[in-house]
């Protein structure tokens, strides 16, 4: 009798031995689970979905919604007579669309061909940190533009897939540090008609763009396109701008300098006429005004 009473009582230490070192495992496993660095969306890479002119690494949260006004005056090499370009004035108002955390649409309105446009925006990577993390944002971006311009000549039979163009971008950024960021686009600009039968339908081109952050709420800007094969080498030129970004609260004013006309991708980079040799060159401003259009959801990586 003793020998059983003596064997049960062996067994319940036992048992609450084994229980005590599993508990501790369990405790010491969740210890180094909370320490471990979730991973995290590396954001305000630049504080625009956009450089200057062209798309950035950026993307905007879902349920939001960006209402941008881009206004571009006349050359200021045109002098005291024409107020340095203040005179005249093109401009583009477009609303973007977050969808998903790496996913955005968008669609606008220029006065420089009377150009209606639209884009889709996708990140397959964004840049991130901690566990699985990747050191850089890869973006694809696929857009459509139609002139709905007049006609210039109603004599011959006209085409709509003729006012048609689409141009596609791989954008590659990295946010080195708060105040540096940096990106490389390349980009094909495919024209259903253009001019000559000796010209290309197919334009090809390499952007790069930048932000260094001087301030809490000031950074300098620069996106530039490098065109490969313009349609015309003596009339058009390669775009550049630079600007510098202000963020007023809910708002983000940016001005800038550039020798681009237009202002989506078909325009700015296969029509660029400014040149900044000669002071061909545009003064202008951005503005960008978010709405939060659904209430915000926590995600977890």
């Amino acid at each position: 009798m003793r020998k059983s009473i003596k064997g049960i009582f062996s067994v319940v230490l036992l048992l609450g031995f084994v229980q005590g070192i599993f508990a501790q495992d369990m405790d010491l496993l969740k210890l180094a689970e909370d320490k471990a660095p979730r991973k995290e969306i590396v954001k305000n890479a630049f504080k625009s979905t956009r450089v200057i002119n062209g798309h950035s690494m950026e993307f905007l949260s879902p349920g939001t919604m960006d209402f941008r006004i881009l206004h571009r005056f006349g050359e200021v090499n045109h002098g005291y007579s024409n107020f340095y370009g203040l005179d005249q004035a093109s401009m583009r108002m477009g609303f973007d669309f977050g969808i998903l955390q790496n996913l955005m649409v968008g669609v606008g309105r220029s006065t420089y061909k009377k150009e209606l446009d639209g884009f889709i925006k996708f990140a397959p990577i964004r840049q991130s940190t901690g566990t699985k993390s990747f050191p850089a944002t890869i973006a694809l971006v696929a857009g459509m533009t139609m002139n709905t311009s007049p006609w210039p000549d109603t004599t011959i039979k006209n085409f709509t897939t003729s006012r048609l163009a689409y141009y596609f971008q791989a954008i590659i950024g990295r946010k080195f540090s708060n105040a540096i960021t940096l990106q490389i686009t390349p980009t094909l600009v495919h024209n259903n008609i253009v001019p000559l039968a000796s010209q290309s339908n197919n334009i090809y081109a390499l952007g790069f763009g930048g932000r260094i952050k001087f301030s809490k709420r000031m950074a300098f800007t620069w996106d530039y396109f490098y065109v490969a094969n313009p349609l015309d080498k003596e009339l058009y030129h390669n775009p550049l701008s630079v600007g510098i970004d202000i963020e007023t609260g809910g708002h983000v004013f940016q001005l800038h300098f550039s020798n681009s006309t237009g202002m989506n991708e078909r325009a700015f980079i296969t029509e660029t006429t400014g040149d900044w040799a000669k002071g061909e060159v545009r003064f202008g401003f951005n503005l960008s005004r978010v709405f939060q259009l659904t209430k915000k959801k926590v995600t977890l990586y």
